[in-house]
């Protein structure tokens, strides 16, 4: 076994590697960018050393850095990670020619499957079930056109060299294709640096099933069972669960097989996944070999009690298999959501920022989380803007379901916004529960899932929540001016009391919150934990409201007995990035207040009740802005030119990820203040409109 390795890679995977390197009292050499040295993966290995700048291609992607790193350190070998240069060959050879050990397969195994167009045609002569399609290396517009007509429609467009759902594109008809692949070449050639496609029948309604296999350098090649990866939204995995509630006995048995027989095809050694899309019927067909250890893979370790890290350093040392195929365990269930700083009522944006609060439930031997950042630290927008992995396991699904829907509601998350709210209202939905998702359901039914419109109604279940919200507020009016009263002069004046009584009229009081730049007004009359309160035209009756442990508040609304679990905090709920940040409507030093009732959350900013009108924002409507750092990397607009509402004028790229910017509305462009390739701040003017 190694004595110290070196990790080329950052965030949580690099925390995940450390702690199995810990365990087994292997020392580790941690590499960093300028814009990570003050991050976790820093802090927790034995060393760590500076390899350049904050964008990728000047520090992560740069194998010669690290493995200069790797020699003056004197590591023995080097774990990639996933991403970056975890699946570059040329790495892997550089690595091995230092006399260096790479934890991952032979460089050999990675050019077999490093183009998909290749890998395919690989496949189908091993005998592995593949899709029909064109993986040919003649790239011309015209003969992909005549190619994509004849396979038939729906059809995909997939990057030759791609992964993580970048490069994708799927075409409904002949007309759409010659658009979807400008674009699918292009986003290819900027993430992958090769912009040569393949293009696939698409199977329509298809379940993700991936199998997770491993192979030693001694020529034995097994498999780890499945995790189902169907909930999907845009191909990138948003839940990964293990067993898959759609395999039968036989299909399970079959496709571990064939994957089997994929590792063997290749030679394969070390952690690999072997993904299938598998059809309404049961058919199934190979879709790539991801030559590396999945993000998912914890979800594997729950199922089977096995740490997966420790086998890849263990083959990489030489190693046998810890054990063969029939010694495999597979106990209960296991499922596993990524928390991201994202925005899902805004399309997903990324979004960055300092972590004002982060809040996960704790974790034994049901609860795991895999994070790379704590509170206090920032997501970055120079990588994925993951938080971190939930995952949970249990006896059977439904008990698993069960756990992760406590542990989500147990998460909090202030400063960046983020996806939480989402996977809450994604695990309780029947295509969930029931386990019949498919990969296009998200991207086919996404209203389902995220928040409802901002037409000033809030439902009845929303309600409760706004009203203990309300409640909470009035009794820490209350125990503040009990506090105060008690420092005065004289504390037992009724002044001094919160119930907002005034000589002349009726105790009132009134409460503002913002629900996101939403305002939300409320009138209550009482004291004490019981009150009147006035909302959208109903009054609700509230008794024996009264503050509990654990940050719960219980009371009865209307009659119902309630409890729910509030968390309150000073600043905004958004804070820390413009791309997610509210308006001005949000008074400084507001209050943040998150109410959840076990099923759903509210979150909230107190604000004062009485405030200065707002002058409308000048020039609304006729400037395109930057929603979020990032490069330009197409523009389509130039002075003089007309244009329709919601025309692409721009494209940036920001985490990864192509956003398509469009015209607020109808007109005449006045100017193009950004060019290809410029780098922009978020809240930038791109293009500005003629009045």
């Amino acid at each position: 076994m190694f004595d110290k390795i070196l990790i080329a890679n950052r965030g949580e995977i690099a925390c995940r590697v450390i702690r199995t390197c810990r365990r087994l009292g292997i020392a580790t050499v941690a590499v960093y960018s300028q814009a990570d040295a003050d991050a976790q993966h820093v802090r927790l290995a034995d060393e760590a050393w500076p390899i350049g700048g904050p964008r990728p291609n000047e520090s992560y992607l740069r194998g010669d850095a690290i493995l200069e790193v790797a020699r003056k350190s004197g590591a023995q070998a080097i774990h990639p990670g996933y991403g970056f240069l975890s699946e570059n060959a040329e790495f892997a050879d550089a690595v091995e020619a230092a006399g260096i050990a790479f934890i991952g397969p032979k460089a050999a195994s990675m050019r077999k499957m490093g183009s998909k167009a290749g890998a395919k045609e690989l496949m189908q002569a091993a005998g592995v079930p593949v899709v029909p399609g064109y993986t040919g290396e003649d790239q011309a517009p015209d003969l992909l056109q005549r190619e994509a007509d004849a396979i038939g429609y729906p059809l995909m467009i997939k990057a030759a060299h791609g992964g993580g759902g970048k490069g994708m594109r799927i075409v409904r008809n002949s007309g759409e294709f010659a658009a979807n692949l400008e674009s699918c070449q292009r986003e290819a050639r900027n993430a992958f640096g090769r912009d040569r496609v393949l293009l696939e029948r698409y199977v329509e309604r298809p379940r993700h099933i991936e199998i997770q296999i491993f192979g030693d350098s001694q020529g034995q090649a097994i498999h780890l069972n499945e995790r189902e990866c169907s909930a999907q939204r845009r191909y990138q995995k948003v839940l990964e669960e293990s067993p898959s509630p759609f395999l039968s006995p036989e299909l399970r048995q079959a496709m571990g097989a064939a994957a089997v027989m994929a590792a063997r095809a290749i030679d394969y050694v070390n952690a690999g996944t072997v993904e299938f899309i598998v059809g309404q019927d049961g058919d199934f067909y190979f879709m790539e070999i991801n030559t590396r250890l999945q993000v998912e893979h914890p979800v594997t370790e729950f199922v089977t009690g096995l740490d997966l890290v420790e086998w890849q350093l263990r083959v990489a040392a030489g190693e046998a298999l810890p054990l063969a195929q029939e010694q495999i365990p597979q106990q209960g269930h296991a499922i596993e959501v990524r928390l991201y700083a994202e925005d899902p009522d805004a399309g997903f944006l990324p979004g960055s920022g300092r972590l004002e609060r982060l809040r996960l439930p704790a974790t034994d031997e049901h609860v795991r989380i895999d994070s790379g950042v704590i509170e206090g630290d920032t997501v970055t927008i120079f990588y994925d803007p993951m938080i971190a992995k939930l995952i949970v396991h249990d006896a059977d699904r439904p008990r698993a379901l069960a756990r992760l829907r406590t542990a989500l509601a147990q998460c909090d998350i202030a400063g960046p916004k983020s996806n939480i709210e989402f996977l809450e209202r994604l695990v309780r939905h029947p295509s969930i529960v029931e386990g019949s998702i498919d990969t296009g359901y998200l991207d086919r039914h996404l209203d389902e899932f995220i928040q409802a419109g901002n037409d000033g109604t809030v439902d009845e279940a929303g309600q409760d929540l706004l009203l203990a919200a309300a409640t909470s507020q009035l009794l820490a009016q209350e125990r503040q001016t009990r506090e105060l009263a008690g420092a005065s002069a004289d504390p037992s004046s009724p002044w001094a009391i919160a119930d907002g009584w005034r000589l002349g009229h009726g105790s009132r009081r009134s409460l503002a919150f913002l629900q996101g730049e939403r305002r939300l007004e409320l009138h209550a009359q009482g004291s004490e934990g019981s009150y009147r309160i006035e909302h959208q035209d109903r009054i609700h009756t509230v008794e024996g409201a009264r503050n509990e442990a654990d940050d719960a508040l219980s009371l009865r609304i209307d009659g119902r007995g309630r409890r729910f679990t509030l968390v309150t905090g000073a600043g905004a709920m958004a804070a820390g990035g413009s791309m997610s940040a509210p308006t001005d409507l949000t008074a400084q030093g507001a209050q943040r207040i998150v109410v959840h009732d076990g099923g759903r959350r509210l979150r909230l900013q107190a604000v004062p009740m009485y405030r200065p009108e707002r002058s409308s924002v000048a020039g609304a409507g006729n400037q395109l802005l930057a929603p979020m750092p990032g490069r330009v990397v197409v523009v389509k607009a130039a002075p003089g030119d007309t244009v329709e509402a919601g025309q692409e004028l721009m494209v940036i790229e920001a985490m990864k990820m192509e956003l398509s910017l469009k015209a607020p509305r109808a007109g005449t462009v006045a100017e193009v203040r950004a060019a290809a390739g410029d780098f922009v701040e978020a809240d930038s003017i791109l293009v500005a409109l003629a009045p």
